[in-house]
């Protein structure tokens, strides 16, 4: 019984190993891949000199003494906190590794969306290539190319009308109107995730998406009103709300 105790208790120990190496991950793609669109030498966010390796993996100032952000803290702690969820509780159509593969993708694209409004042209290819194997291991080919060609195809639509939508109002209003409700890196994402779900599902995980967005929205408006900050046609990322409605269905 104490052998099968001790085991249990350093089987334990792989969540908190792999989710902490796994927000490393997270945080060192969200620092380098929106500047240099490659894996790179990290550098520090305020004075921009390089980062020692062993600085930065063990989350040291950089050598002008300039302290991490807070950001970087609040990334570990959510991902080792989602590792160690999926580990006693794993989702019955990934498991453990897959469900945390994803994970790193899906944060890696949240953060830098939230941080600089922009879904890089690396990170679709790659999701392109990840939703490709995994859409096969869980669904097939052909249904995986279905939700692929389906999830690009709603999300492209979503995104054209959104345009005519905004120059209607240009001209209505007779100024210049920049922010955009979509972008089109959210119309690749669109078809990353419906690569993942496969076909039918992606339906589902896109209305989920668009519900959760816009409740979102609502409650932004709401706060902004309250504080007397409303500002019309303030644009917020919208691939949180495509990811959050796919975690919904797959991580069940």
């Amino acid at each position: 019984m104490n052998i099968i105790s001790n085991m249990i208790n350093v089987l334990n120990l792989i969540p908190l190993i792999t989710g902490w190496l796994a927000g490393l991950l997270v945080n060192y793609l969200s620092d380098v891949l929106p500047l240099t669109r490659r894996f790179s030498q990290p550098t520090c966010r305020n004075c921009g000199k390089e980062i020692q390796w062993g600085d930065y993996l063990l989350l040291k100032p950089c050598q002008d003494g300039h302290r991490r952000s807070p950001r970087t803290w609040f990334v570990q702690a959510l991902v080792l906190g989602a590792a160690i969820y999926i580990w006693f509780f794993p989702p019955r159509i990934l498991g453990y590794w897959l469900g945390l593969i994803l994970l790193i993708y899906f944060f890696t694209i949240l953060v830098i969306d939230l941080e600089h409004r922009l879904i890089l042209h690396p990170t679709s290819l790659f999701g392109a290539v990840l939703g490709f194997g995994f859409g096969i291991l869980l669904h097939g080919l052909i249904p995986t190319l279905i939700g692929g060609l389906a999830g690009f195809g709603i999300m492209f639509a979503l995104y054209y009308l959104g345009i005519l939508f905004t120059r209607y109002l240009s001209r209505r209003r007779g100024e210049s109107i920049e922010e955009e409700a979509l972008g089109f890196g959210d119309v690749n994402l669109g078809g990353i995730l419906g690569l993942l779900l496969g076909w039918p599902l992606i339906w589902i995980g896109l209305l989920a998406s668009i519900l959760i967005g816009g409740l979102a929205s609502l409650i932004l408006i709401i706060g902004m009103l309250l504080f007397k900050k409303y500002q019309a046609f303030t644009a917020i990322p919208y691939a949180p709300f495509l990811i959050l409605g796919t975690i919904l269905l797959l991580y069940r």
